[in-house]
């Protein structure tokens, strides 16, 4: 007889509905996770960072999956650099995806003050004003996205639209702690009437929209030159509500200094009433910023996997 799924205390104690198939392994695994991540957030942050970087060293020596990919992406994105350029660039990519789950432990169980003292902010607009008209702030995702989307949950109010993972312990300790300083937490998939109402209530989101999320509201346009299957509902979502779109970046400090987030000015004629045009402006757009800190991106993710009809698979 199977096993009867018993809720988790987190959720129990938000009210949330468990996931599907949780047991004593998911316990088990969110125990350890959750442990590993709090003695993290204990140990000086310039210690964890290199301990990360010196495992994406270690790991980059070895031959995997993410690491063909990594090399598929700058082969594609970046054509005009030699072998011994893309592979520098690769081992430095390596060690931030790396450093950035270790540092995970600070920004999900590090305290209030510890993530202020480590962000420098620089913003464009007015953040006191950002409540008097709808607000969508567009993220992207580099190494330290996690960081930025925390410093700005300690300080404003604010709602993110995230990524359901598949991993049960992964789940839900991202979701308890990216909104354990009072984020709105709405999974990407969900009525979009809730993301209206959460926009309209004057409340701002932030979302990240430059991955591959399937060929539904998406269009292929130009990443570098290569065809991307690129969302639309960004611009969408900006038309029904009368959102202004923000972008920001959150970038490593060198030296172990912690972060910056940069707060841009709102897109301008965005949206323009062509989703192609708009969705080809926000990866230009996210050309620009690559370019400062080109091995702060992810470029482990299978930006390109998906392509336009009759064109084959690029990651072998």
């Amino acid at each position: 007889m199977a096993r009867a799924s018993v809720p988790a205390p987190a959720d129990v104690a938000a009210g949330r509905r468990p996931l599907p198939g949780y047991n004593l392994n998911h316990k088990l695994q969110h125990a350890l996770t959750a442990g590993l991540l709090r003695a993290l957030a204990a140990l000086p942050y310039g210690l964890v960072a290199r301990s990360g970087e010196a495992l994406g060293r270690l790991l980059y020596r070895l031959p995997s999956k993410r690491k063909r990919i990594l090399h598929t992406n700058l082969r594609l994105c970046f054509p005009e650099k030699t072998d011994q350029q893309r592979d520098n660039l690769a081992r430095a990519t390596f060690q931030h995806v790396i450093r950035s789950y270790f540092e995970r432990g600070v920004q999900w169980y590090g305290s209030a003050t510890t993530l202020t003292r480590l962000t420098e902010l620089h913003s464009a607009i007015e953040l006191a004003d950002v409540y008097e008209q709808p607000t969508i702030f567009l993220g992207f995702h580099f190494a330290a996205i996690e960081a930025g989307c925390m410093y700005y949950s300690i300080h404003h109010e604010v709602a993110s639209l995230y990524t359901p993972m598949s991993n049960w312990a992964a789940e839900n300790i991202s979701r308890t702690q990216r909104s354990r300083f009072g984020t709105e937490m709405i999974p990407r998939g969900s009525s979009a009437r809730q993301t209206l109402s959460v926009l309209k209530s004057g409340k701002p989101i932030m979302l990240a929209a430059d991955m591959d999320f399937g060929l539904r509201d998406s269009v292929f346009v130009p990443f570098f030159g290569v065809q991307a299957c690129t969302l639309t509902a960004v611009s969408r979502l900006a038309k029904i509500s009368g959102a202004r779109v923000v972008p920001f970046v959150t970038e490593v400090l060198p030296g172990y200094r912690g972060y910056k987030l940069r707060i841009f000015e709102p897109l301008q004629n965005y949206p323009c009433g062509d989703v192609e045009a708009d969705a080809l402006l926000t990866n230009q757009f996210l050309e620009a910023q690559i370019q400062n800190i080109p091995e702060q991106y992810y470029w482990v993710h299978r930006r390109f996997k998906r392509r336009p009809e009759g064109e084959p698979s690029v990651y072998q």
